[in-house]
Formats: structure tokens, C-alpha cells, sequence
């Protein structure tokens, strides 16, 4: 008697190596063939004292009475949640209170597929103050648009952290007061201005591994046995300006104007910029490490951030197909690979595709 366990375990192997290459970041000012974005088109409040299914957690996020907890324990802890949607302008508040800690970071950040980013960025080791930064199409070739903000008590309570984002203005916000604003004149080229999803989450810049100039900026190294380190977020409300249900970028551009909405329109905010805003006001002395035209900072390949690799379109290969050759390979164009420099080989796909069938319909009937 066949078993339909058996046969449903044969075909997810078979079916593995195509599932396994499906996901891949794809920056639309690149390539052209990215997916459109989920939007959220609306407002929302989220309780973070259970899971929230707008999130994607990773890591092993905790939850209970003060909301979601991002611990970080041992070197190579780095609990996160990404938002399954995104906005296209709007207003972010979170409650949030930061983890102690030399060398851990604790992170709130909105960041778009092309690699527009708006950030709040807490430094354990410095319980007064908080970091603001923005990044415009991932360009990171100089790091002079952070500054320092006085915020006292952010490791001892919760605190709401505002951050209003329109085509004219980001406003960042402590319980309510504003304390740095930009325009997109004095964004050097680089405002954020492309659909964009939320990440939260913390991990330790000060851990030994990492290049020196990031564990001296994250203030480490990290001394894991003085542990765990724990961020916690209780609340989040997130106002999104735009409608709809999905955002597609309509060029290669990465302007605001170029984005199109599915089902919903574009709205970007343009409200007055308040003239009481301050460009910059901080307490602390002196830029931070990465901001330093000198600086060895490495921007880490961890959360929150995506590998500094160029983009490349995606390339499936699959192996241990039927009849192949040990070392032998088929690409998703239909060209059988040697494992040397020997002549490649082209089958069109539909043969591989009937070889593929026979083989899966002949495991199934086994099973």
C-alpha cells in the first residue's frame, strides 16, 4: 500500500533545492524585476505583549507583560522582528526602552528595498542619549548624517519614540518633543523618500569578531558574562499616509514620485515643515565613530543592515537531478554544468522538465 506520508517527503525533497533559491533582496534601482511591495495602507496599533502576526520574528524574540524582548546573551544573539508590510510615508511611535550593556546596540529602524533607511539607535553603554541617522540609496561611502541626542533614563523605562516621515520633512521625536528635523535640501542627495518596512531588533557591536572600528563605535568590547541584555518594546502605532495594497516601483529612478500604488494612491504627507524643528540639537561632544570622515567603522552584514554585495539577479541551480553525473549541475535556464571547464551542454528546459516529472511520478508510485 503506498503512503501518502512517504510520498508527500519525496516530493518536498525533490521540490528543496527550487523552494531554497526563491527568496533573494532585490534593490528595484538595479533590477527591474523585483516584487512589488505589501503596503499597509492604513493605521494600525500593535500590543507587543504577544506575537503580533505583522511581524516576522527571528533569533527567538520573548514576549510577556512589558511587551516583546529582544535578549541578547551570547555572541551571535541577534533577535529581530520585520514588519511584513510597508509604508509609504507616515507616522511611526513606539514605546521602547533600550538595553544596557558595552558594545549592544539596540535598533528601531525603517529601511526601503532600495536602501533608504531612517534609524534610532540606542548604544548601551550610554544610557542618556540615543542616535538619529538616515541613509539614502545605501550610501555609505561617508557616515556625517548621525548625530547625538540627550535621552536620559532610556535603559531604566519606557519612552515613545516618534518618527513623522513625509516627502517634505523627518521629524525625530522623544515623548513628544521634536528634536531633530531634515529637509530634503539638507539631505545631501540622500532623503529617504521609497516604500519602506520596520525592523527592531538588537545585537552586539561589541562583539570581539567584529572589525575593530565597529566594536570602538558601539563603545566595547562586549562582556558577555555581565549578561543577558535585554531591549523590550511595548507598543507600536504605525499611521501609514499612503493606500492601498501594494507599492511598485515604477523605474529605476528610486524617487517618490516613480512609486505607484495598486488599488490606493500616493500621498506624501506635505504638510508644513515646522519651523520650530532643530536641524540637529545634541548634548554629546563630537560625532560619533562611524560619522568620522577618518573612521575604520564597517558597516556589520547583520541585522539591520544587508550585505554591501552588489546585487545580482537570482541564478537557481539544481543538483542531484536524475541521470546527472556526480558534480554535474542544471541551471534554471535548462544548461547542464560540469563541475570543470568541460563544454556545457544545453537541454531545453522542457526535456529536464519531463526527466523531473518521470522521476518525482516514479517515487511517488514507489512510495
Amino acid at each position: 500500500m503506498r503512503s501518502p506520508g512517504k510520498a508527500t517527503v519525496a516530493l518536498a525533497y525533490l521540490l528543496a533545492p527550487i523552494a531554497a533559491q526563491t527568496y533573494t533582496n532585490c534593490n528595484p534601482t538595479l533590477r527591474s524585476d523585483c516584487p512589488p511591495d505589501s503596503a499597509l495602507g492604513r493605521t494600525v496599533n500593535i500590543d507587543f505583549t504577544s506575537p503580533s502576526d505583522s511581524f516576522t520574528p527571528q533569533g527567538n524574540p520573548t514576549y510577556g507583560s512589558d511587551g516583546v524582548s529582544f535578549t541578547v546573551a551570547k555572541s551571535g544573539d541577534s533577535p529581530q522582528l520585520t514588519s511584513k508590510w510597508f509604508i509609504m510615508f507616515g507616522r511611526v511611535e513606539v514605546v521602547l526602552k533600550a538595553a544596557p550593556g558595552a558594545g549592544i546596540v539596540s535598533s528601531f529602524v525603517m529601511q526601503s528595498d532600495d536602501l533608504d533607511e531612517i534609524d534610532w539607535e540606542w548604544l548601551g553603554a550610554s544610557p542618556d542619549e540615543v542616535q538619529t541617522n538616515y541613509f539614502g540609496k545605501g550610501q555609505t561611502t561617508t557616515y556625517d548624517r548621525g548625530a547625538f541626542h540627550a535621552d536620559p533614563g532610556s535603559q531604566a523605562g519606557f519612552k515613545t519614540y516618534t518618527i513623522e516621515w513625509t516627502a517634505n520633512q523627518i521629524v525625530w521625536q522623544i515623548d513628544g518633543q521634536t528634536v531633530r528635523s531634515l529637509v530634503p535640501a539638507d539631505s545631501k542627495g540622500q532623503y529617504p523618500q521609497t516604500p519602506m518596512q520596520i525592523k527592531i531588533g538588537a545585537w552586539s557591536g561589541g562583539d570581539p569578531a567584529n572589525a575593530p572600528g565597529t566594536i570602538e563605535w558601539a563603545r566595547g568590547p562586549t562582556d558577555y558574562s555581565k549578561g543577558p541584555f535585554t531591549m523590550q518594546v511595548k507598543s507600536l502605532r504605525v499611521s501609514d499616509y499612503s493606500t492601498g495594497t501594494q507599492y511598485i516601483y515604477g523605474d529605476q529612478s528610486g524617487t517618490w514620485q516613480s512609486i505607484k500604488s495598486v488599488g490606493g494612491q500616493i500621498n506624501s504627507g506635505g504638510g508644513a515643515v515646522d519651523p520650530n524643528a532643530p536641524t540637529i540639537t545634541s548634548q554629546a561632544t563630537g560625532q560619533p565613530i562611524p560619522f568620522a570622515p577618518t573612521s575604520t567603522y564597517e558597516r556589520p552584514n547583520v541585522y539591520p543592515w544587508v550585505s554591501k554585495a552588489p546585487d545580482q539577479p537570482v541564478s537557481r541551480t539544481f543538483e542531484n537531478y536524475p541521470g546527472l553525473p556526480s558534480g554535474w549541475t542544471v541551471t534554471d535556464s535548462g544548461k547542464v554544468v560540469p563541475p570543470s571547464s568541460a563544454p556545457v551542454i544545453d537541454i531545453p528546459s522542457r526535456f529536464i522538465y519531463a526527466i523531473f516529472c518521470s522521476f518525482a511520478f516514479g517515487v511517488l508510485w514507489r512510495a
